[in-house]
């Protein structure tokens, strides 16, 4: 044989050994990747093959399935009230990936969940009847929570304190799922709701932190007696009027100028939420100790999942004196989302102890077999001393009763809370938002519920933007809901 033979079959050779490399690489290596790979139009095939599993609410499904009318996809995603309850399950789309509950338990709903396969589906390679995904919403709390809200940009979380599951999560304006199921459509109505600059899309309860003005005073508020700064609620602070910002010219103003905020106790400070107060009680404290209780709480916390994933509320780092002082009343770079004041609330209202908020209860088969039980032993942990804990609920308490949140009274019920009007916009040239977050125990049944709700638009004049105005009466509907046997 001659050299250039010789040399072309060596070649050749090594073409078919590189060939048979690449081969058996993509074939035991690059597969499952390019199985799961999000163009692959196999796995939407597969996906809407048959009637996906359901979410369910107060014991009814809220989602369903139904036969598309053409195309190599046999069937679509529906929802019941989608609009209700679209923070909640988010979107199943033939055209875009699934978020939030439809995105988590995906592999649930659609029957590939390894937990799913019976001793048959295994032998034959069938996909497994798909299971359910069993919230904690109460149906009754959504729609106070939603009517409540009406055409307002905002949102609101209510939680049992005592369980940690999230009993309503709302946030609007809403946006209806059905809208982007099927793939013939879906195109047109994404386009509608990301051009839409009110942001339907977005989740506000869990994934809009905005300054949470102050009702963040009552982190302060735990921070000052846990660290022994004052002993009692009731013991008068050091607090002159005015309280000029440390190495500034301003002072720090008070929302009501003739308010007796002068030396006021924690309890008198939340019921006229005197700023001056909770400005001088933070730099007293130091910035650390503010930020350590702040995370207790749940601040800073990058993996909060409920279990949707939450965007982290942030207390900051590196401060001087005159900004430490502007978070102590929530402004500054202190940011919170609703849940995360819903939570400040339930730990206060359980004692000091917070449990982990989450919706989802269990994870059903397709028979209605548990496989798995989130309601079972929820992570806690101790916040704050339960003395402090009932010295809070008796302020906020006075707030309700006596001071700026009159709005949330309920009658048969005790009723705790705190207003909160943050400021919007460089030298809050935007309409403030109104917070207002609180607890409530019914006095015949025992039962109990935190709230935290968030208006961060509406059609009120500038003037009327307050938490107790705005925010309370959706907070007090939901608390009546939730109270009721």
């Amino acid at each position: 044989m001659n050299k250039t033979i010789r040399r072309a079959s060596v070649f050749a050779l090594l073409l078919v050994v590189s060939l048979l490399v690449r081969a058996t690489w993509v074939q035991f290596y690059d597969s499952k990747a390019l199985a799961d790979d999000k163009n692959n139009r196999r796995n939407a095939i597969r996906t809407y093959a048959g009637p996906l599993g359901n979410i369910i609410v107060g014991g009814s499904p809220v989602t369903g399935s139904a036969k598309a009318g053409s195309g190599d996809l046999a069937y679509k995603r529906t929802y019941t009230d989608g609009k209700l309850y679209a923070a909640v399950t988010g979107y199943a789309s033939q055209a875009y990936a699934p978020t939030q509950l439809e995105g988590i338990y995906q592999d649930v709903l659609n029957g590939t969940d390894t937990r799913l396969k019976t001793a048959m589906d295994t032998i034959t390679n069938k996909r497994a009847d798909p299971g359910d995904v069993v919230t904690t919403i109460d149906p009754g709390v959504q729609k106070a929570a939603y009517r409540a809200l009406g055409e307002t940009k905002g949102a609101a979380v209510a939680i049992d304190p005592a369980t940690g599951r999230i009993l309503g999560m709302v946030s609007t304006p809403s946006y209806d799922p059905s809208s982007l199921t099927d793939a013939n459509t879906a195109g047109t109505a994404w386009k509608r709701l990301i051009d839409d600059s009110d942001k339907p899309l977005t989740n506000r309860a869990l994934r809009q932190p905005l300054p949470p003005g102050s009702t963040f005073k009552l982190v302060v508020a735990a921070a000052a007696l846990e660290d022994g700064l004052y002993s009692s609620v009731d013991v008068k602070t050091d607090s002159p009027i005015p309280y000029r910002l440390p190495g500034s010219t301003h002072d720090l103003p008070n929302e009501n100028p003739n308010a007796p905020c002068t030396d006021a106790s924690i309890r008198q400070a939340l019921r006229y939420s005197c700023n001056n107060v909770f400005g001088k009680m933070a730099v007293d404290l130091g910035q650390d100790k503010v930020r350590a209780m702040a995370e207790k709480f749940g601040f800073n916390d990058e993996q909060q999942d409920v279990p949707v994933r939450a965007y982290a509320s942030v207390f900051p780092k590196g401060m001087d004196k005159a900004q430490t002082a502007l978070t102590g009343i929530g402004q500054f770079d202190v940011t919170a989302t609703p849940l995360q004041m819903a939570m400040v609330s339930a730990a206060i209202a359980n004692g000091g102890k917070l449990v982990s908020p989450h919706m989802v209860a269990q994870i059903t088969d397709g028979d209605g077999q548990v496989l798995q039980d989130d309601n079972k032993d929820p992570e806690s942990r101790q916040v704050v001393r339960s003395s402090t804990a009932e010295q809070l609920q008796s302020a906020m308490r006075t707030v309700i009763e006596q001071g700026t949140g009159t709005n949330a009274r309920i009658p048969g019920a005790t009723v705790g809370g705190k207003t909160g009007t943050a400021q919007h916009g460089e030298n809050n040239s935007k309409t403030p938002y109104a917070w207002f977050t609180s607890y409530a125990k019914s006095d015949s049944n025992g039962k109990e519920v935190a709230v935290a709700v968030i208006i961060e638009q509406s059609d009120a004049a500038r003037s009327e933007v307050s938490g107790n105005g705005l925010a309370a009466p959706v907070a007090k509907a939901m608390m009546k809901a939730a109270l009721k046997n």
